[in-house]
């Protein structure tokens, strides 16, 4: 379960390509831009600059290099060369990334023109939700006290917790050991140790956390119509706390 520093290194660097790939995406005007555009966008950028492999495309059956989740998508939206993107628009970018036999895996739920203040709050929530999560992680904590510092805080701001999806080991399979729930009891769970990577990805719902999948066999929307927001990274337990192998130049730990 756990990974050697080497193995870590390389998915450091699996994890700055595509750093590298939403900073491409975030000089895009996303504006009248279908969802597929932005599919082949990253597909192309992932093979032909950065000389690495679109980790999603083929696994499970998945024909596509990102999921692609508007509004009230939860998560594994499909691309379509028919869903455009408008102003008002919130959309979550979700990519996965191989380069040297390990994987990275993060998204981003980006702003779209001008966007309402009630979809800014929620996404800028969720935003702060995963970083409440990823300052829980440290050798000794439990995967508890994660869940419970993401469901603490979007709870305080009025907002659920999906609660069917979650987080999960990483390496060089997409989806290893163990499962990351974004909510959750202190001091519950298992412990965490030096070594272990995992992502941190929480659904945030603006309204209810209930959720349906779609007739696609994909894309999980909200049962009430209503707005959900994500954000994710990959994280590796560091002998003092944490180290977030996805971080992108402009962020900064809140």
């Amino acid at each position: 379960m756990t990974k050697r520093p080497e193995e870590i290194e390389l998915m450091a660097h699996a994890g700055r390509l595509l750093a590298d790939v939403f900073t491409h995406l975030d000089r895009l005007n996303l504006i009248g831009m279908s969802t597929m555009q932005v599919n082949d966008l990253v597909d192309r950028y992932i093979v032909h600059e950065l000389n690495a492999r679109p980790a999603s495309k083929g696994q499970y059956g998945y024909a596509y290099a990102l999921n692609a989740s508007r509004n009230h998508v939860v998560c594994h939206g499909v691309p379509s060369a028919a869903e455009i993107l408008q102003s008002g628009d919130i959309v979550n970018f979700d990519i996965t990334l191989e380069k040297g036999g390990y994987i990275a895996d993060s998204s981003k739920t980006y702003l779209v023109g001008e966007v309402s203040p009630p979809a800014q709050q929620l996404v800028q929530v969720t935003y702060e939700a995963m970083w409440q999560g990823i300052k829980a992680v440290r050798p000794g904590a439990t995967l508890g006290d994660v869940g419970y510092a993401i469901e603490r805080h979007a709870r305080r701001n009025g907002y659920s917790v999906v609660k069917e999806y979650c987080g999960h080991g990483i390496g060089r399979e997409m989806h290893e050991p163990p499962e990351v729930l974004h909510w959750g009891r202190p001091r519950t769970g298992l412990t965490l140790r030096e070594g272990m990577v995992f992502t941190i990805e929480p659904m945030i719902n603006e309204g209810r956390h209930a959720v349906r999948t779609e007739a696609d066999g994909w894309s999980v929307v909200t049962r009430d119509g209503r707005l959900s927001a994500q954000f994710e990274h990959t994280v590796a337990v560091t002998r003092n706390g944490v180290r977030v192998l996805t971080l992108r130049p402009d962020e900064v730990m809140l």
